[in-house]
Parts: C-alpha cells; structure tokens; sequence
C-alpha cells in the first residue's frame, strides 16, 4: 500500500481526493488546520484503518516519518470570501506553505502535484486561456492576494524542479463544483444553490454577462490523478470547456432546483474576471483528459446534496473523529 499526503484535505476538493486514493488502495494522510476546511467531509473516512487526520497549518514546519509515494498540496482559501476574509494567511500557505510542502516531497524523493488556479490568468485578455499566457492580474487589487500567492507557488515549484530536480506536477483549476462545497462558500453555484433552496433572490453581479465554465468534481479528480501519473512538470489547465453566462448559470439552477426565487442585480466586484474558459487541448494531448459530466447532469447530483445539508454547518470544526482517527495535532 503506497502513502499519500493530501494538504487541505478537508476542503472541497482535497476530500474528494481523500475518497479518491483510499478507494484506490492508498493510505492517506490529509493535512488540514480547519480554516476553511471541515470534519464534515471526512466523516465517511473515520473507522478505515488507512486514513490518517493530521490538524496542521502548513506555514509552520512538518515532519512525517511514514515514507510516501507523493504529495498532494491543496492547502490554501480558494474562494473570494475566504481569501478576501484571510488575505495574509492565503498568501502565507501560498509561499510559506508551499515551501514546506516541496520540502516534504524534497525529503522523501517523491512527486508532489500542486493545485494552482485559472486564477493566474487574472482578467484576461487571451481567450479561451491556454498554458502559454502569462495573465492579466493586478497584483494589488482585493483579489490580488490569492492571484499571486498562486503565481508564487508556480515559480517556487518550477525552481525546486530546476535547482533539486524535484518531481513536480503543476495544475490550474478551472471553476469547480459539487457535493462537499460550503453553502456559505461565496462561489457562484453554491450561492446561487443556497440561495434559490431558501427562496431568496439570487445575487448576479453587474449584468450577469460575465462569462465562466463550471467543471465537475469527478471530471476534475479524474484529471488530477492523470496528471500525477504523467511525466510533465509545467502547468496543465483542468476545467471544462463548456462557457456559459453567469446569469445563464443562475436561471439554470432555478429551473433543476424548481425555485420560484428571482434574481437581483449587485454592483460588480472590483477585477472580476469577465471572461474564463480553459484551453485544454494539452491536457487532452498529454493524458487524454476531457471532461464528460454537462453542467446539467452535474447541478442535478450537486442540489440534492445542499437540499440534504442545507440545515446543518458543513464546516463544523469542533467536531472530532473518532476511533482510529483521532486528531493528531503536529507543532
């Protein structure tokens, strides 16, 4: 059985990964200081006995004896309430987090896959965005923090590979969703979800023609392990092609949840993106990766989950595992 270490292993995707490689036969150690992550999403995990909870902020120095097969460095806030809420911490796990995370890879000689984020491309002005442009961030701005904090981790990564010949894995995650998100995460579909399952009006910023391509969970993991597995070190776009409006995106989500909300129209965020949509065609030439879940046949398995957890916090921190998967907390 190979060992893996998941950073950020309570949040949204990290869980997901979690499930991902202890079905495929892993040991799994997630790492997680529970800032924006939750017990919740491990909560099917804790009577296996080849998971493992590790209650750490990355920032800070790690050691893990167990002699693992990669890592997997997701630990970061990945929405604009989070990291606006959390600007120094985001850009702390971003390049101190990231340093220590190359650094445990570094000492067992092993791969280690980094998330990245669509986000690097900031307002762009390349469309749709392919690996070879270089952005349109303003590294100053309220969203600045998470931009680069990620664009960061990209160098440091690429200077580990360079310099201690590092096998390392870059990705940019394009706008992802599904089961395990936040209700209150601050992104579109999870406000919008929420919002419609409780009856209130459904907040579009601006004229709502700001355009974005929703990738599902299982298409993202999928892509994720194809990544791992391949023999590329420069960064690869994960996401799905399929554009749409943000007000298309919120009207769909009324017609699936049957909601009798109507919308309202917000004053625009300061640098939101008015155009996202990935270029994938080398990740569709390298691991022969294509997103196969529609956002509809997506949205129709994410709203039952906010219709079942839609009164209860879905990121409960104090509650604790139990049996084999007690905290562990590491200084």
């Amino acid at each position: 059985m190979k060992n893996i270490l998941i950073t950020g292993g309570a949040g949204f995707i990290g869980s997901h990964l979690c499930r991902y490689y202890l079905e495929n036969n892993y040991f799994v150690f997630c790492l997680d200081n529970l800032s924006t992550g939750s017990f919740h999403n491990l909560s099917s995990f804790e009577k296996l006995p080849h998971f493992r909870f590790i209650e750490h902020d990355l920032t800070k120095p790690f050691i893990l004896k167990d002699k693992l097969h990669a890592v997997l460095h997701f630990a970061s806030p990945a929405s604009p309430l989070d990291y606006q809420e959390q600007p120094i911490p985001t850009l702390k796990v971003g390049s101190l987090g990231t340093h220590n995370a190359l650094g445990i890879a570094r000492a067992h000689q092993c791969k280690i896959l980094l998330a990245s984020t669509s986000e690097v491309y900031g307002d762009p002005k390349v469309h749709p965005q392919p690996e070879s442009y270089w952005g349109h961030v303003n590294p100053i701005g309220p969203r600045g923090c998470y931009d680069e904090a990620k664009r960061f981790l990209e160098a440091l990564t690429m200077a580990y590979h360079r310099t201690h010949h590092l096998n390392t894995r870059i990705i940019r995650i394009f706008n992802t969703y599904g089961p395990h998100m936040r209700i209150k995460d601050g992104r579109a579909i999870p406000t919008f979800i929420s919002q419609a399952l409780s009856g209130e009006p459904l907040s579009i910023h601006g004229k709502g023609d700001q355009t974005r391509s929703f990738c599902y969970i299982d298409d993202l993991i999928s892509g994720i392990a194809k990544v791992l597995d391949c023999n590329y070190h420069l960064p690869i776009n994960l996401g799905n092609p399929q554009e749409m409006t943000v007000l298309e995106c919120a009207r769909l989500i009324l017609k699936i949840s049957k909601s009798k909300s109507t919308v309202v129209f917000l004053e625009r965020p300061v640098d939101d993106p008015n155009t996202r949509k990935p270029d994938i065609h080398l990740a569709q030439k390298l691991i022969n990766w294509n997103p196969s879940i529609t956002l509809i046949e997506g949205l129709k398995k994410t709203i039952p989950y906010f219709r079942t957890n839609f009164s209860k916090s879905s990121n409960d921190s104090t509650k604790s595992l139990s049996g084999r998967n007690e905290r562990i907390t590491s200084s």
